[in-house]
């Protein structure tokens, strides 16, 4: 069957006159004539049978249809963009390689993936990884994503993965807060501002209760997203921040952040590669899980998480 499909053309200059609000500023972009971006949103207009822009003496306008239209090209043109740079990435590679599009919980990537991430290019330089920020949750079917790197408590339903390492958590803050006291323990440490994961409302309940205490003020203090927003807290002297281990190595490692008390958590969290069925067998993606498999083995063993 034969699909009720627009020309390219039409819908790409229709797409740089609804970005710009000018039939002038999309012929530049084009390098066309601004008869000719006319003729192609005339042309697009009588195929749909609906008026996508008003037409006046100050110029042009999206209409209300043009405007709900204008965001659904735009967006489909750009992953046919994105696609057709990958296949030519790949061509350009004699065909060995590709793309990967992988979801992220930020600080893991940002503190512990991307260090590692020039070993795995290096290895495969013909694999482009594309990172998205997602904290949360949600349908692969929903997007164009290949993998998620997520922390919970197992594989999602249709999904595939790898357990990648356990979760211990530790309490940090600025040895600026700690005054030189080195003496500390879980309860004198409730004496100071607690950072709170909002992510993660009763981390700190769980820590002390880990260690048979019960504390009036476990979830007070101040609130942020991201362990790299709690971390960098910590570091500037605002609180104690109780966050993974893996995510602050270097601030520990460099004396911009001492562990307050000896005591660690393994939380209920578990750090997986996630995806779904059916893209299992892509050879992109298994050249990532492996490398990364080695990479989340090589840790636990140095950290004695195995």
């Amino acid at each position: 069957m034969r699909r009720k499909l627009p020309s390219t053309a039409a819908l790409a200059a229709f797409e740089a006159a609804a970005r710009h609000q000018s039939f002038t500023k999309a012929a530049t972009e084009l390098s066309v004539t601004q008869s000719a971006v006319c003729r192609q949103i005339a042309s697009l207009e009588s195929f749909l049978g609906v008026a996508l822009f008003r037409r006046n003496q100050r110029g042009v306008g999206l209409t209300e249809a043009g405007q709900r239209y204008s965001r659904s090209v735009a967006a489909r043109l750009d992953e046919v963009e994105r696609d057709t740079l990958d296949l030519m990435a790949q061509a350009g590679l004699g065909g060995q390689g590709g793309a990967l599009e992988l979801a992220v919980v930020p600080t893991f990537a940002t503190q512990w993936l991307l260090p590692r991430l020039a070993a795995f290019q290096a290895m495969h330089p013909g694999i482009t990884v594309h990172f998205s920020s997602r904290t949360r949750p949600f349908l692969f079917a929903d997007t164009e994503l290949d993998a998620a790197i997520h922390a919970g408590n197992g594989l999602w339903p249709g999904t595939e993965g790898r357990l990648l390492m356990a979760e211990t958590l530790v309490t940090v803050a600025s040895p600026a807060l700690l005054k030189g006291r080195t003496d500390w323990t879980p309860q004198s440490l409730s004496t100071l501002p607690l950072l709170q994961a909002s992510t993660r409302p009763y981390a700190w309940r769980h820590w002390f209760e880990s260690q048979g205490l019960e504390i009036e003020h476990d979830m007070a203090g101040a609130r942020m997203e991201l362990f790299s927003m709690l971390s960098e807290a910590a570091v500037q002297g605002l609180g104690v921040a109780l966050v993974p281990r893996m995510l602050v190595d270097n601030e520990l490692a460099s004396g911009r952040l001492v562990q307050v008390v000896p005591h660690t958590f393994l939380s209920d969290r578990r750090y997986y590669l996630l995806y779904p069925e059916h893209k299992a067998a892509s050879p992109a993606l298994k050249a990532f899980a492996d490398w990364l498999d080695s990479e989340a083995a090589r840790y636990r063993a140095e950290v004695g998480l195995d």
